[in-house]
């Protein structure tokens, strides 16, 4: 489609019998492959580029339509190759359209003016009244954001992020929109402003104003029936349906939008759903998953995240206004009807029950239960390790990764132990015994955070917390001894040596990146002195430390092991490394049987309650067993279970052999 002509005088010929118009014929340019045949109906003006013809299009229930333009005016536009454009009750104004792409019923598709196609769009997320704003783009990752939204303590750095991202918008503002190839748009109202990528499909959108739809070939975004949107971003295999109304947000990769869900000033990150309720200033990190029509999401901080039904946080407190926030830490869930008032901060994988209006914040107590009891707020540290559930989001996390194109822009680490949990088990071990101490370690009950901690639930805590720490050190251990070829004591030491610059002290999560807070830091002091100054490169920086993940961890963990069991790995005995992985096996084998013990909750007699509907006891258990399986032992997770048990015991033989070899 590079080389094109002035239409011959037969073509404006054959073009007026077909009923087409145009107020100057020499400003329409054709490919040698055009012929006229195919255009009837149509209005032009402006500069007008046409392709080829040749292509027949094959449509649901076997009917056929030849590309061609039909009843539809089109004013400075280019068509390419073998697309068919028909019945546009308006026009169809500045654009440019690739080929193979299919328009139909549509009622204007317009650029006006300049425009940046929702890029440099400001969302205004957490908090309502602004402050933490977000320019969305379409290159913008879970880390990214993350660093914009809340290291609002370095005002430079976010100048500089906000000038890199500027740049971009400048470099692809324009007054042309673009319509991909194998393109289709169909039964669709209002389009003004939208850039629409390859392969893409809007099917009975209402409006879609100032925004990117960055579909491609490997990962098509489709866009669904009674769809309003405005000033947004959506980002490659993603699917927004089903009458969802949106504004001012950003939707990540392969992230799910539909049944009338609404969010206004909210990011999404990937694989992110939304199906009946409502968000509003959230920050979606990637797995946030809400599916309730009665379920409102609002100024918070989520990611790995399950909002149960009738889930409600709030973010002011009628004195000044919406300004509060709140953050719920990776893997953290709430139960039906809960209730959370801002600000507030739950620890990673921390489950939410109840009402909770003190303001807690248990980011030191991960694994935790949130529970309310008589308005009062009671706390089990580390009880969720033991919960079957925990166990089964982490095993069906990487399985759910849906986004299959090549370029992913967010890193994600679904690791459920690492530094970042491990550090906060560390500090909640002391928490709990500093209570003991100054409380008693005969007290009922202990006064934490405005919530209270039981005796019972504090004992449990340091139980599973040591378990947990001993299960992750023991982890990174073996996999060092594993992946070393050392024959002797003195070579396994020096591989057992930390090699990177970067992991000791403080880690981070990024939305979904699990990262030692220098490596971050030193990003970010790039950004802000200018010598990171491209959107990409920022993302590639981040995808870096992501990638070197497991060496960090080594040294962080390394550092670890030596100072919470009294030894020094340079010179470290068979007998200590031995000690460890009886340690690391019994903790594995100990948190397994808990998780197996509350799957078997699942196949109790109470669980079969609403089983055998009109039968006795017998029929109730038959259907139960038709539904459910008759064995709890030939349940796939309980299988996983038993299997990992055994492999992880093996695991702990051969390494012991390996110690006991040196």
């Amino acid at each position: 489609m590079d080389n094109y002509r002035k239409l011959s005088l037969g073509e404006i010929e054959v073009l007026k019998a077909n009923l087409c118009f145009c107020t100057d014929w020499s400003e329409i340019e054709v490919t040698d492959g055009f012929s006229p045949e195919y255009v009837h109906h149509t209005r032009f003006s402006g500069k007008i580029r046409l392709g080829a013809f040749n292509k027949e299009f094959s449509l649901p229930g076997g009917m056929k339509k030849h590309s061609g333009l039909f009843h539809t005016t089109l004013h400075n536009v280019t068509v390419g190759d073998d697309c068919c454009i028909e019945n546009v009750k308006n026009y169809i104004a500045n654009y440019t359209i690739g080929h193979d792409t299919f328009i139909e019923n549509v009622d204007i598709i317009l650029v006006d003016g300049l425009t940046s196609f929702g890029n440099g769009v400001e969302v205004a997320v957490l908090n309502e009244t602004g402050g933490r704003e977000v320019m969305i783009y379409d290159r913008l990752s879970a880390q990214a954001a993350y660093v914009m939204a809340l290291y609002r303590h370095r005002p430079a750095l976010v100048e500089s992020l906000r000038k890199m991202i500027t740049d971009y918008v400048s470099k692809i503002s324009s007054e042309m929109g673009c319509i991909g190839s194998n393109v289709t748009i169909a039964d669709t109202g209002y389009i003004k402003n939208v850039r629409v990528g390859d392969w893409c499909k809007i099917e009975g959108a209402s409006r879609l104003k100032n925004g990117s739809i960055n579909s491609n070939e490997f990962a098509p975004v489709h866009i669904g029936v009674g769809v309003i949107g405005d000033d947004f971003i959506i980002s490659s295999g993603s699917s927004v349906e089903d009458g969802v109304t949106f504004s001012r947000c950003f939707i990540g990769q392969a992230c799910h939008l539909g049944h009338n869900y609404s969010a206004s000033d909210s990011l999404f990150f990937s694989n992110c759903q939304g199906e009946n309720g409502e968000a509003c200033a959230i920050f979606a990190g990637p797995y946030t998953v809400t599916h309730h029509k009665s379920t409102l999401l609002i100024a918070g901080m989520f990611s790995f995240m399950n909002a149960g039904s009738g889930s409600n946080q709030s973010n002011h407190m009628y004195k000044l206004g919406p300004i509060h926030q709140g953050i719920m830490e990776r893997g953290a869930k709430t139960s039906s009807d809960s209730y959370i008032l801002w600000p507030a901060k739950v620890g990673a994988f921390s489950l939410v029950m109840g009402r909770h209006v003190s303001h807690q914040d248990t980011s030191d107590l991960p694994f935790s239960y949130l529970i309310e009891q008589q308005s009062t707020s009671f706390i089990m540290p580390g009880a969720n390790l033991k919960s079957v559930g925990t166990i089964r989001d982490a095993k069906k996390w990487p399985g759910r990764d849906k986004r299959k194109d090549p370029d992913k822009l967010d890193s994600i680490n679904y690791n459920l132990l690492s530094p970042f949990t491990i550090q906060k088990m560390l500090k909640a071990v002391d928490i709990l015994k500093d209570l003991q101490r100054i409380s008693g370690e005969t007290s009922d009950a202990y006064t934490f955070q405005s919530g209270k901690i039981k005796r019972s639930s504090l004992l449990n805590g340091l139980k599973y917390y040591g378990m947990a720490i001993d299960k992750f050190l023991g982890n990174s251990l073996i996999s060092r001894i594993m992946s070393s070829e050392s024959k002797d004591l003195e070579s396994l030491r020096a591989h057992l040596e930390p090699k990177s610059v970067y992991g000791q002290g403080d880690w981070v999560d990024l939305a979904g990146m699990i990262a030692p807070k220098k490596a971050v830091s030193d990003v970010l002091d790039d950004v802000e002195n200018g010598t990171l100054s491209d959107v990409d490169a920022l993302n590639a920086r981040f995808a870096a430390i992501h990638g070197a993940y497991y060496e960090y961890e080594w040294t962080w963990a390394s550092h670890v092991i030596e100072s919470y069991y009294g030894i020094e790995l340079s010179t470290v005995t068979p007998e200590q490394l031995a000690a460890i992985v009886r340690r690391w096996k019994d903790s594995v084998i100990g948190i397994d049987n808990m998780v197996y013990a509350d799957a078997g909750k699942e196949f109790s007699l109470s669980a079969m309650t609403s089983f055998g509907a009109d039968g006795d006891h017998d029929q109730r258990a038959r259907d139960f067993e038709q539904v459910r399986g008759s064995v709890f032992e030939a349940d796939p997770f309980v299988k996983s279970v038993r299997e990992h048990i055994r492999v992880k015991s093996a695991l702990a033989d051969t390494v012991l052999g390996i110690i006991s070899a040196l």
